[in-house]
C-alpha cells in the first residue's frame, strides 16, 4: 500500500502513526513489551519510502505474529517447535569426506556440550540421515525450555529455529551462549562446505542470504526483548 502518514514513533511500547495506535492484521494494539523493540519498529516505519513494504519490516512482522500468531495459544506453538528437539540438525553427521566430518566437530560439538551442561541431558549422535531416537529426558527438558518463554520471546526462537534446523543452536543464541556469526556458522556448515568445495553458485547463495538476513532479524527481535541495562 501507499505510505499514508508522515511519522511513526512509540510511546510506552505502543507503536504510534502520527499519533494514532498501529493495529496488527488481528486488529490488535501493536504494543511491544520494551521501548526498544517499540523504537526499532518505528525506525522501520520511518524507512519506508512512498509505499509500505513489508519485506523490509521484520521486527514489526515478528511482533504481528506474537501477538496476532502466538499469544492466543502458547503452549501450542511452543509445542510444535519443540518438535525440532527430536530430530535435530547436530546430531546428524556426515560419514564422509574427512573435512566435513572435521567442520561439523569443530562446529556442532560445543555446542551440544554447552546443552549438555545447560539441561543436564544427552544426545544421540550419529552418522546417518535416518531418524534416531533421542533420551525422553532430553527432549522433555528441551520442550520445557522452549515454553517457558513469552509469545514475544517465542515469535524471535521460531525463526532461529526453522532457518537452522537446529533447536540447541537457537537455544544457545538466544540465551547468548554463542554469537551470531557462531551460529550462523553452524547452522549452515553444510551449505558453506558445498559452496567452498564445489563453487558457489549464484541463485543459492541469494537464497542463503535471504536465510540469514531473517535469521539475523530474529536474533535483534530477542536482543531488544533485553536490552542492555535491563
Amino acid at each position: 500500500m501507499k505510505r499514508f502518514y508522515a511519522q511513526a514513533g512509540a510511546v510506552a511500547g505502543c507503536l504510534l502513526l502520527d499519533g494514532r495506535r498501529v493495529k496488527t492484521p488481528g486488529r490488535s494494539d501493536l504494543i511491544l513489551p520494551t521501548q526498544a523493540l517499540a523504537d526499532a519498529a518505528a525506525a522501520e516505519w520511518n524507512a519506508q519510502g512512498e509505499t509500505i513494504d513489508p519485506r523490509t519490516m521484520k521486527l514489526t512482522g515478528l511482533a504481528n505474529a506474537a501477538i496476532d500468531g502466538i499469544a492466543p495459544d502458547p503452549d501450542a506453538f511452543a509445542a510444535g517447535l519443540a518438535l525440532y528437539g527430536e530430530s535435530d540438525l547436530l546430531c546428524y553427521r556426515a560419514e564422509a569426506p574427512p573435512s566435513l566430518v572435521a567442520r561439523q566437530a569443530a562446529l556442532w560439538d560445543p555446542i551440544l556440550g554447552w546443552a549438555r551442561n545447560r539441561f543436564d541431558v544427552d544426545f544421540v549422535v550419529v552418522s546417518s540421515i535416518v531418524h534416531k531416537q533421542q533420551p525422553e529426558e532430553t527432549v522433555r527438558r528441551l520442550g520445557q525450555a522452549v515454553r517457558a518463554r513469552d509469545p514475544f520471546a517465542l515469535a524471535g526462537l521460531s525463526p532461529l529455529v526453522t532457518i537452522g534446523g537446529s533447536l540447541v543452536i537457537a537455544l544457545a543464541l538466544a540465551e547468548g551462549a554463542i554469537g551470531l556469526d557462531e551460529a550462523w556458522a553452524a547452522a549452515v556448515a553444510d551449505e558453506l562446505w558445498q559452496a567452498e568445495t564445489w563453487g558457489e553458485d549464484a541463485e543459492a547463495a541469494r537464497a542463503l542470504a535471504l536465510r540469514r538476513a531473517d535469521f539475523e532479524a530474529a536474533h535483534r527481535f530477542l536482543m531488544l526483548l533485553h536490552p542492555a541495562g535491563d
